[in-house]
């Protein structure tokens, strides 16, 4: 693909999702995610009043009297892309690759994001970590995610979903949403429970 061909499919993509992401899906976007990104913050000695579901046993069983946890809203989310660049990514329809298709999902849910003020990051994988994307905001950012959707030459050829989750997991402390983009060829069904671990820590969709 020649430079000229990468910026027009870039430049195409992005004015075909940004009309797909509408004031309508924006909205259902800050519904679904932005209530669930709180984080701990302290504890405190119980108060009538206090919902009982906030106590922390293990600080109450130390302190031998009622301590709840505190919790505040994270001001912003990070939403996290997992998308896999194996050698399947290739294949498609006459009209539309795997590849190109992942990338137009990719930047809805990114301008998406970005509608909303969060920052955007990308993980992108194959059978092994191709290229890790720290998340941020911007146009430029985001459209440099799209650009490297398209035209990243993969170093290998299979597909192991466990490594995705894995970079996830240590890049990513708070919790964040990510979203698994993959036909999920992996015969290495050890991917499951590395999923179960993440959905632990992150809000994981696949």
């Amino acid at each position: 693909m020649t430079t000229r061909e990468l910026i027009r499919k870039v430049r195409t993509i992005e004015i075909r999702t940004r009309g797909a992401v509408s004031e309508l899906f924006s909205g259902e976007y800050h519904s679904a995610f932005k209530g669930r990104g709180i984080e701990f913050s302290e504890v405190r000695e119980y108060v009538p009043g206090d919902d009982i579901r906030t106590i922390d046993w293990n600080v109450t069983a130390r302190e031998g009297r009622p301590f709840v946890k505190l919790f505040e809203e994270e001001r912003e989310l990070v939403v996290m892309l997992l998308v896999d660049v194996s050698a399947s990514g290739e294949f498609g329809s006459v009209r539309q690759r795997k590849r190109e298709l992942a990338a137009e999902l990719a930047a809805v849910l990114t301008f998406s994001a970005m509608r909303n003020d969060d920052k955007v990051g990308l993980i992108l994988f194959s059978d092994r970590l191709e290229s890790y994307v720290p998340p941020k905001k911007g146009t430029s950012h985001a459209l440099r995610m799209i650009r490297d959707l398209l035209a990243f030459e993969a170093a290998g050829r299979g597909t192991n979903l466990a490594t995705g989750l894995d970079v996830l997991l240590r890049s990513q402390r708070k919790r964040a949403i990510a979203f698994l983009v993959s036909d999920f060829q992996d015969d290495d069904h050890a991917w499951r429970e590395a999923a179960k671990v993440a959905a632990r820590k992150h809000d994981l969709i696949a």
